[in-house]
Parts: structure tokens; C-alpha cells; sequence
């Protein structure tokens, strides 16, 4: 097929699916810049070989298991970039997991795939998936313990969120339903883990909160928890490493919380 045609192809078969590639390789390596730099890597293999796309599966199964290729192929490395505090830290971290656990937990939990479809994406058997994402959950939960602030304006949710947290070991150090109240919360006690909402009850911005919080915490890992998780994965500006979409799953924010304690760079977002 002549390049123009498969450029075609790809941009009818991937351009909906891109964000949620970008989403999950961002949160396996800990990097904006690595994680495009993979999935770029993945269109372009598609532009040789999209003979992925003729195997039966669906457009997103095939599109990450092509990502799975690439990223098998490089040995599953940490870049960590910005920092290289944080990426030793990272590769210090994950080189006590065992093998692919996070990816199957990031598959599985963040990104919603079914323990079939896992099996078919990193080309593995079904029990396989299963006790990956099983020791994946453990490894994660009993690595780091720390202190969360929840940004969240809706007391339902806010409470949700802080049994889930309290559940899973962790400290809360306050709830704000504002961005100058999180910011004051932060000040009197840093937290270890930040899990905010973007739109707030006084029509203030979580990112707008958090922008102010990591000038003096630039390391802190954040989570941002939205209905329109699209609008920070555009591509044009600095992203979160980790976004949950509401409605959210309890399995889902136990999976990014462990996974942000255990492995997170974060950097300063534009609202």
C-alpha cells in the first residue's frame, strides 16, 4: 500500500484511540516526553507493518498490542527525563516487580481492558494476565505508604475517595473544595500524593491549584480525576502522568494510587 494510503489508514484507524496510547505509555514510563517518544515509535512501525490491524481484533487491542512490540522490544525501560532523581528512584522501584505486572495492571484497571483482551495485547495466555494483575495489586499496595490532599468538590465523591485512600493504608491530610484552599492545606502539611478534581465549587481549577502547589513540591505525583479526560491529553502542552475518568471504579483509583506512589514524575500544568 503506497505511504499516503497508509497514513490514511492510521489516521482513520488510530487518531480516536491516540490520547488513551498516550495516556497509558506516559504512565509506564513516567515521562510526557518519553511516552509520545514510544508511541510514535508505534505509528510509525504501523506505517511499515499494519498487518496487526488483520488479525481479528479490535482497532484499540490492536493498536496497543502493536505498542506492546515496540515496548518489549526496548526492554520495558524507565526514562525518567526532567529529573533524574525521580528516574533512579523509578528504576530502583521497578526493578523489584515482577515482570510486566504493571502493564498488566495499567491494561487492566486504567485503561479498562478485559484480562482477554490483556492476554491478546501482551500475546500471553489468560491465567497469565490474571495472576500478573493479582501480584501487580499487592507489590504496589505494600510498597509506599504516604499522605494524600483531595481536591474535590463534591462531598460524595470527596468521601469516596478518602475511604478509598484511608482503606489502602493511606493518610489524608485535608479535603479542599477549592484551588486556594488546597493551596492552603498544602502549605500547612505537604502531602505525599495529590488527588484532585479540575472543576471546583467556586469555579476556581484544580490544575490552577496544583500548578501553585508543586512550585514548592515539584515532585509530588499528582492524579487528576475528570469527566473529560481528553482535554488534558491534547498533546500541546505538559500532562498529568495519571487521569482517571469519571465515573470512576474503586479498582481504578486503588490502581493509580498505587501506582503514582510507587512510580510518578509530575510537572507543572498549564490551566
Amino acid at each position: 500500500m503506497p505511504m499516503d494510503k497508509e497514513s490514511d489508514f492510521l489516521s482513520v484507524k488510530v487518531a480516536g484511540l491516540l490520547p488513551y496510547l498516550r495516556r497509558y505509555a506516559r504512565a509506564l514510563t513516567g515521562s510526557q516526553s518519553s511516552g509520545d517518544n514510544y508511541a510514535a515509535a508505534t505509528l510509525e512501525a504501523l506505517l511499515v507493518d499494519r498487518s496487526v490491524f488483520d488479525q481479528g481484533l479490535s482497532d484499540k487491542v490492536a493498536l496497543f498490542r502493536a505498542f506492546h512490540l515496540i515496548w518489549s522490544s526496548a526492554g520495558a525501560p524507565v526514562e525518567g527525563g526532567e529529573d533524574i532523581g525521580i528516574a533512579k528512584r523509578a528504576q530502583r522501584h521497578l526493578e523489584k516487580l515482577t515482570a510486566n505486572t504493571r502493564e498488566a495492571l495499567l491494561l487492566h484497571t486504567v485503561e479498562e481492558f478485559s484480562v482477554e483482551e490483556i492476554a491478546e495485547i501482551m500475546q500471553t495466555d489468560i491465567d497469565e494476565v490474571k495472576e500478573l494483575v493479582s501480584i501487580a495489586r499487592r507489590e504496589m499496595e505494600d510498597s509506599v505508604k504516604g499522605s494524600v490532599l483531595v481536591i474535590e468538590d463534591e462531598a460524595i465523591i470527596a468521601m469516596d475517595l478518602q475511604g478509598i485512600v484511608a482503606d489502602m493504608g493511606h493518610a489524608i491530610t485535608g479535603v479542599a473544595r477549592t484551588a486556594s484552599g488546597a493551596v492552603s492545606l498544602a502549605e500547612k502539611e505537604r502531602p505525599d500524593l495529590i488527588l484532585s478534581d479540575i472543576q471546583l465549587a467556586d469555579g476556581s481549577s484544580g490544575i490552577d491549584a496544583v500548578n501553585e502547589i508543586l512550585k514548592g513540591a515539584r515532585e509530588t505525583p499528582v492524579i487528576f480525576i475528570t469527566a473529560f479526560p481528553e482535554r488534558l491529553l491534547t498533546g500541546e502542552r505538559p500532562e498529568p502522568a495519571f487521569v482517571i475518568t469519571k465515573p470512576y471504579s474503586e479498582e481504578q483509583v486503588r490502581s493509580a494510587v498505587s501506582q503514582a506512589m510507587f512510580f510518578a514524575s509530575t510537572e507543572t500544568l498549564e490551566a
